[in-house]
């Protein structure tokens, strides 16, 4: 006999409409989307909450936070990943790709120390069946440090990665065109004195002019090769684009400028700005704001990166207070466009069939406040 949930008097929010309907969950699936409310006595009341699909999460850096919470402390991996995941789904967040650093930008940094720690430890709680929210892998490969090829070819194997991203973060390009927020950011970030501020920037530049090109390549084939889905990063200007879109890239993580997010998206790619972007206004490093991106309707996919909560709250303010936006759309940007365009095709939105990935959220004032969770209709919050 199968399990059915009926979840009912919700504002359900489609891939194209909100409707006041009931939801039915069986096997881990959506098995049917209705207008309405349900009179049957096992039916569990919204209360007029709004139910949303479970967000996706392409782009976040949030596990490192955990795993170093002060400088110097290194905490207990599993301890550290399954206190990520309560955030992440806590958050709404359903499927998440945690990224993994391939490269160290920071002088004084032990990214690569970790990443081997990182990896096994979010392995080991996805087998165990540990974690609420689904995690995937996404390797952040800076092509501009030596290392990152040999790396990649090591890490490409494992199961779980399914996202790949090509980004260099030497000065004087992409998103530190600008000289003096390159030195503000980097400077003040890793507390270095003038003289190793000197010495970082003359090697970042000499790196990235013996391996980026060559990386890049590399990099690209093997996704092709493999069927992972591709991103650039900070691409800033019309070649920029051009050259990710030759590559076979299906997403351009954080455009620097309009000319960019516009090229690639009428390229194909699928463009990913900050939801803290949007929550905050604009960029922290002096770039294009997401929401002018949004308006000009060039934005496909917003990230939490740093800050899961950001996510939901950046569609609530899309759908608000951004020309085109209703809430069906603001919600495609964090569920159903970012499952596409990684190879997702069983979740992202609230279709029978589909994963019953949902979240059930309350409109407070300002804010969207999560209720409860679904992941394949097991509540996980």
């Amino acid at each position: 006999m199968h399990v059915e949930q009926i979840l009912t008097n919700a504002r359900v929010v489609t891939d194209s409409e909100v409707f006041h309907g009931t939801v039915a969950l069986r096997d881990g699936l959506i098995h049917d989307v209705s207008q309405g409310g349900s009179s049957l006595s096992q039916a569990q009341d919204m209360n007029g909450d709004y139910l949303l699909p479970g967000l996706i999460e392409l782009h976040t850096d949030n596990l490192e936070k955990y795993m170093n919470p002060r400088p110097g402390v290194d905490w207990p991996s599993e301890s550290a990943v399954l206190a990520h995941d309560a955030q992440i789904v806590a958050a709404g967040i359903t499927t998440v790709f945690d990224a993994l650093s391939i490269g160290d930008v920071n002088p004084k940094g032990d990214r690569l120390r970790q990443l081997p720690i990182m990896q096994q430890a979010i392995v080991q709680a996805e087998q165990q069946g540990h974690t609420r929210a689904e995690h995937r892998l996404h390797l952040r490969c800076e092509l501009s440090h030596e290392k990152t090829l040999g790396i990649f070819n090591e890490l490409v194997e494992n199961p779980l990665v399914q996202l790949v991203s090509v980004m260099d973060h030497s000065p004087g390009q992409r998103q530190f065109v600008k000289l003096e927020k390159y030195r503000e950011y980097y400077q003040g970030k890793y507390h270095l004195s003038n003289a190793e501020m000197e010495d970082f920037i003359e090697r970042q530049i000499e790196n990235s002019r013996r391996y980026s090109d060559e990386y890049r390549r590399s990099i690209a084939t093997q996704c092709r090769q493999r069927s992972l889905s591709l991103a650039s990063h900070d691409d800033a200007t019309m070649e920029h684009a051009q050259e990710s879109a030759s590559y076979g890239m299906s997403i351009a993580e954080f455009p620097t400028t309009k000319e960019a997010a516009s090229v690639s998206h009428r390229l194909g790619l699928s463009v990913l700005m900050g939801a803290p972007n949007v929550v905050r206004g604009g960029s922290h490093s002096g770039n294009i704001a997401a929401t002018e991106l949004a308006s000009e309707g060039v934005l496909d996919i917003l990230s939490s990166d740093y800050y899961p909560a950001s996510l939901l709250q950046a569609a609530r303010i899309l759908s608000e207070e951004t020309d085109g936006y209703d809430l069906p759309r603001a919600v495609r940007a964090v569920s159903l466009a970012p499952a596409r365009a990684a190879g997702l095709h069983d979740r992202g939105e609230i279709r029978q069939g589909l994963r019953a990935d949902l979240v059930r959220v309350r409109s407070h004032q300002k804010q969207f406040v999560v209720q409860q969770v679904w992941r394949s209709g097991q509540r996980v919050f």
